[in-house]
Formats: structure tokens, C-alpha cells, sequence
């Protein structure tokens, strides 16, 4: 899941409180499935203490996509906003009085259940807490606490994955009790992806070397390590189901496929021949497409060969399917130029501001993008799956105007 967050250089000892704090409710954890596809408005309440927007710009601390990128949220410097997709309008808000940056806001699904880590130069929370809020009790249900700043958090209906510096550790959801420890490599942007499907937790974070990921199976309590890159890793993306890997290195160039159950590559696509920092990586929901987005200022949608229900066996394109991606008109010289010159490249693109951040995420309507940017750029974008080139633009908002009408 595409994340971007700013936080202060981390402190050392990353190890956690052994005795979390929970405060169940009078019903203990809330039921956490989310509302029917036809209500696009999660459950939440409009608590007392939400104050009149403020009159300055927002100072954007964290944004995020949902599970299943229907929404998306907004840590800022004094609250937090969740934000509907499709139709693009804000759905829910809350203002601090005093303080109140929040670093982290980490949504389950559509429902009332949030983590929330505090950020900014005025946290509203430490840092170095991930705090369980409910919305339909309107307060925190849950807290976990550590010796260094979280980085990130993921969630799952059964699980809470909280990310740091150089660990992870996999909670139970309804009593928060700690079930896995995972040491890895300096990690300071936070990277894991967990899936998100109705089986069991496929886990993804990098290993303990330069270029390795680890994936955690833990229905079979199988390890895999993947030497996916030669340099660092950059960014990384698992298919909802956790069957397939998407990962790039800090040189931006290339996106490699993987298969989580046995490391095989199954495809590598090319970004471009620059250097790039990667800022996020999606798949479609039915593995048939993947986006990337990087500083370049370019959206890339690239089409996957991966049989999407049995990975490892390569998709035959018939008429009525898309083509793959168009491969350059030299590799009848494969072999006697450089890879470069036989690489896949992207089915489409979508031009944006060079240089500003922005994250990517598969829209619900057939062959749609949304498009994040740090600067409170909305976007949606059709592409042509046939056809391919640039993008139709469809939709654009400005969610950081603090006076929009909604």
C-alpha cells in the first residue's frame, strides 16, 4: 500500500513495551467489517471537540490510501481528513485545538477503526505510540508504545503491523498481543506491505541485506528471502491476495515481478534509463495492471503477463485483451545491445509536475488512476488499454484548499 510520510531522523534501542496498554470498550473491540460498496461513506461519527476548519494552509504531514483504494487520509499539522475517491469529496475531519500534528493515519478499510501516530514540530500524540482510535466511540481503544519513532503502521482485520526503524512487530487485533518480532535492514521510510485478501497474512519487509526483501508466509510459517535488486530497496507492492511482488531499487530504473511462494521472477518492466526515486507502486485488483510513480513527474501504467489466479504462468493475450507492454522496435537485437534497448516499457503515462511527491493507486471504474500528490493534488486518469499512450485526465481537486466546498 503507497504511503508518504515525513518524519525526524529516529532514535535508538527500537524495542517495544512488552506490556501495551489497552482500553476496551463496552464492547470490546468494534465490529470492524466494513459498510456496504453502495454507501461510500465510512462510519464515522462527528465527535464534540471538531473545531472550524483553519483559516491557513495545511501543512501536510502523511497521505495514504486506503485498503482498498476507495479512500484516502490526510495526516496534517493540526488533525486529519479522509477523503472519498470516487466521487471525490471529504467524508470526515477533526481538528485539534492545540497541536495535534498527526504523522501517521492508517484507515481499516471503511470503517470506524483508525492508527494514529503523532508527527509534525507539535505532535498531538508521541511518536513513538500508535494509538487504536474508534470514531463510534470517538476515543483511543488501544495503545502501543516503543523506544523509537513508528514509522509506519499497517492493518488488517486480525492483525496490527507496526514498522520502525530496524523492526516490525505483528499484534493481534483484539487483545494486541505480540505475536512476531522481524529484525531488518535500516529502514527509515518505513516499508512493509501486508495482504489484504480473505487467507492468511503474506507479510513484506526488506531483509537484512542491501537489496533483499523478506516475505513471511504465515499460514505455512514458511520464510522467503528475494535478492530483488543490487542496490537498495526503494519501494515495494503486494497484490491484494499477497501472490505477487512488485519492487524497485533506489536507482528507479527497473520494476521487477515476483512470486511470494518461491522467489521466481516472473517480470521486469522499465521505468525509464534515468536514475528516479520511486514513490509508490500499485496493482490492479485483478493483477492485470501495475502503476508506478516517481519523481520524474511521470504516472506509468505498465500490463502484467502474470496469471493473476496462478502465478508463474504467463498470460496469452488474445484480440479482445489488451496488449503487453510495447517493446522496443531494436530487440530483434537482443543480446547484442544492451538491455535497455530490449526492455518492456509502460502501456501509458500521465505527465505531472516534476519533482513534487505523489502517490498511485487503481481507481474502481475499469482502466481508471488516482493520483496523490504531496501538494494536495487530486487526479483521476482514464487510460486506454488498447491503444495505450497518455492519459485521458478526467477529474482534478485541490483537497489542501482549506475553504473548498465539499
Amino acid at each position: 500500500m503507497a504511503t508518504l510520510s515525513a518524519f525526524p531522523s529516529p532514535s535508538p534501542n527500537p524495542n517495544p513495551n512488552p506490556n501495551p496498554t489497552f482500553l476496551p470498550g463496552p464492547d470490546s473491540l468494534p465490529h470492524m467489517d466494513p459498510p456496504p460498496s453502495s454507501d461510500p461513506t465510512p462510519n464515522f461519527n462527528t465527535p464534540s471537540d471538531v473545531t472550524a476548519p483553519a483559516a491557513p494552509p495545511l501543512s501536510l504531514l502523511h497521505l495514504s490510501f486506503n485498503q482498498d483504494h476507495g479512500c484516502f487520509a490526510v495526516g496534517i499539522d493540526h488533525g486529519f481528513r479522509i477523503y472519498n475517491c470516487d466521487p471525490f469529496r471529504e467524508i470526515f475531519r477533526r481538528d485539534f485545538n492545540r497541536g495535534g500534528g498527526i504523522g501517521v493515519v492508517e484507515m481499516l478499510f471503511r470503517c470506524n477503526i483508525l492508527a494514529l501516530v503523532g508527527g509534525g514540530p507539535d505532535p498531538q500524540y508521541p511518536p513513538n505510540k500508535v494509538m487504536i482510535w474508534d470514531d463510534h466511540q470517538s476515543r483511543c481503544i488501544g495503545e502501543l508504545s516503543f523506544r523509537s519513532e513508528v514509522r509506519s503502521v499497517r492493518l488488517r482485520r486480525d492483525r496490527i503491523v507496526v514498522v520502525l526503524e530496524q523492526k516490525i512487530f505483528v499484534y493481534n487485533f483484539a487483545d494486541l498481543k505480540l505475536l512476531h518480532q522481524i529484525e531488518t535492514i535500516a529502514n527509515p521510510k518505513g516499508l512493509c506491505a501486508v495482504s489484504q485478501g480473505a487467507g492468511s497474512l503474506v507479510l513484506v519487509c526488506p531483509g537484512l541485506q542491501k537489496g533483499q526483501v523478506r516475505v513471511e508466509h504465515y499460514a505455512s510459517k514458511r520464510t522467503k528471502f528475494i535478492m530483488a535488486h543490487d542496490s537498495r530497496i526503494a519501494c515495494f507492492a503486494l497484490s491484494q491476495d499477497g501472490q505477487l511482488l512488485a519492487t524497485t531499487s533506489t536507482k528507479g530504473t527497473l520494476v521487477r515481478i515476483y512470486n511470494t511462494v518461491d522467489g521466481s521472477l516472473l517480470q521486469e518492466v522499465r521505468r525509464g534509463a534515468d536514475r528516479a526515486e520511486i514513490y509508490s507502486l500499485a496493482f490492479s485488483s485483478n493483477t492485470q495492471w501495475l502503476a508506478v510513480s516517481s519523481d520524474k513527474g511521470t504516472v506509468h501504467v505498465f500490463s502484467l503477463k502474470i496469471n493473476g489466479g496462478s502465478p508463474g504462468i504467463v498470460r496469452t493475450h488474445n484480440a479482445s485483451e489488451p496488449a503487453t507492454s510495447p517493446h522496443s522496435s531494436l530487440s530483434f537485437i537482443k543480446g547484442v545491445l544492451p538491455k535497455y534497448f530490449s526492455s518492456e516499457w509502460s502501456v501509458a503515462q500521465f505527465r505531472l509536475v516534476e519533482g513534487s511527491q505523489y502517490i498511485v493507486a487503481f481507481g474502481h471504474q475499469k482502466n481508471t488512476v488516482v493520483i496523490l500528490g504531496i501538494d494536495g493534488s487530486f487526479y483521476r486518469c482514464q487510460f486506454d488499454p488498447v491503444n495505450g499512450g497518455e492519459m485521458t485526465q478526467l477529474e482534478y481537486h485541490n483537497f489542501l484548499k482549506p475553504d473548498a466546498a465539499f
